[in-house]
């Protein structure tokens, strides 16, 4: 299944972007320029996509490369599992990969759903952002972050704002030199202003982490 195509916004919504929030079109001047949504690949499919995010969820980079690694070996090749074959495989094998029992459960019932056409993997990119987002979610394992990460770094929709994420929080509290991190009601309330950007002032507000850290290493 291929990636969505590369979606940049233009230089006219950048602008209006930076001057409807100066804190953040000041970041962005001496930042590096927004490289696109959706991200490169790190899933051959929006399932893999999905699957990869659930067993990700909770563990650091490593420990959970090494799970996913493991189910890619349950089946010849170097793909990720296809969504029949997770379906059909035994309960077990996928716990001996190193999958919890929730993760094994919610890989197994993403597994169902998009085998048995619940879920339209192959045409959810057609439908809206919301009803991404309730379809997403009622896979178990999948919450509205995971679904608005899909949204973001798979599907390249650019207007999303995942409110409940600490990074982006973070992000906003450097920017606003605030003493706290805003709580999901400030953020969406800020938010109105990078509309309808609202996914690349998200990746912004990562970037504003990462700078503030590299300063803090460099200061030492």
């Amino acid at each position: 299944m291929p990636h969505a195509p590369r979606n940049l916004p233009t230089a006219k919504q950048l602008k209006s972007l930076s001057t409807s929030d100066p804190a953040l079109g000041s970041f962005i001047k001496r930042s590096p320029p927004f490289p696109g949504f959706p991200a490169p690949a790190s899933a051959d499919s929006h399932f893999h996509s999905l699957a990869r995010t659930i067993i990700y969820q909770q563990l650091a980079g490593k420990a959970a490369a090494t799970i996913h690694n493991r189910v890619v070996a349950l089946t010849p090749g170097k793909r990720f599992p296809r969504p029949e074959e997770l379906s059909r495989m035994r309960a077990d094998r996928l716990r001996k990969a190193g999958l919890s029992q929730n993760k094994m459960l919610a890989i197994k019932a993403l597994a169902n759903a998009a085998t048995s056409g619940e879920l339209k993997l192959n045409s959810i990119s057609r439908q809206s952002d919301d009803t991404i987002i309730e379809l997403l979610t009622h896979i178990r394992g999948i919450g509205k972050w995971s679904a608005q990460m899909f949204l973001m770094f798979r599907l390249g929709r650019l207007d999303v704002l995942p409110t409940g994420d600490l990074g982006i929080q973070e992000g906003l509290r450097i920017l606003d030199d605030l003493e706290y991190r805003p709580k999901p009601q400030e953020l969406e309330e800020r938010g109105k202003l990078w509309k309808p950007l609202r996914s690349v002032a998200a990746w912004y507000m990562y970037r504003v982490v990462d700078d503030y850290r590299e300063k803090r290493i460099r200061d030492k």
